[in-house]
């Protein structure tokens, strides 16, 4: 199996907005988590610069990698778009 490690980071605005960073990706697990460890001191990141584990925490601020097969669909279903409490259909 040849897969990448995707690197992201999460910041919650005041707003309650989500506001998500592509850092970048990287061929092996070791290369993302350098990545982090060369971001983790710049200013915002020091402020969450842990590397978060989705599967053990719901989304809260810091770093996120994530393992992505390749050659491989990894959204499998459509979506619906919310425009307040409506359901928007295209």
């Amino acid at each position: 199996m040849d897969s990448v490690f995707l690197v992201q980071h999460l910041n919650v605005l005041p707003s309650g907005k989500e506001d998500f960073k592509f850092i970048g990706i990287y061929r092996t697990i070791e290369g993302a988590r350098a990545a982090v460890v060369r971001l983790a001191e710049q200013p915002g990141f020091c402020k969450h610069p842990s590397i978060i584990n989705s599967e053990l925490t719901d989304e809260v601020p810091g770093f996120y990698v994530d393992e992505y097969e390749l050659d491989k669909d990894h959204w499998l279903e459509g979506f619906v778009t919310l425009v307040g409490n409506e359901e928007y259909r295209e």
